[in-house]
């Protein structure tokens, strides 16, 4: 699998609150903080729930 990085660019305040664990189970939670994952289908769903609060780019 290869591996994905993770930047959160919007904020989750006033998101509904499966979104705002979601961005808690990837690890963010404050805007411009990155993590690198590595993708599989369970982190693919998470990062198409909140595609609109995050940026992924390829490692």
């Amino acid at each position: 699998m290869s591996k994905v990085k993770i930047t959160q660019v919007k904020s989750a305040i006033k998101r509904p609150e499966v979104q705002k664990r979601t961005i808690k189970a990837l690890g963010l939670g404050k805007i411009r903080k990155s993590v690198e994952k590595e993708l599989n289908p369970a982190i693919a769903g998470m990062i198409r729930a909140v595609q609109h609060l995050i940026v992924v780019e390829n490692i």
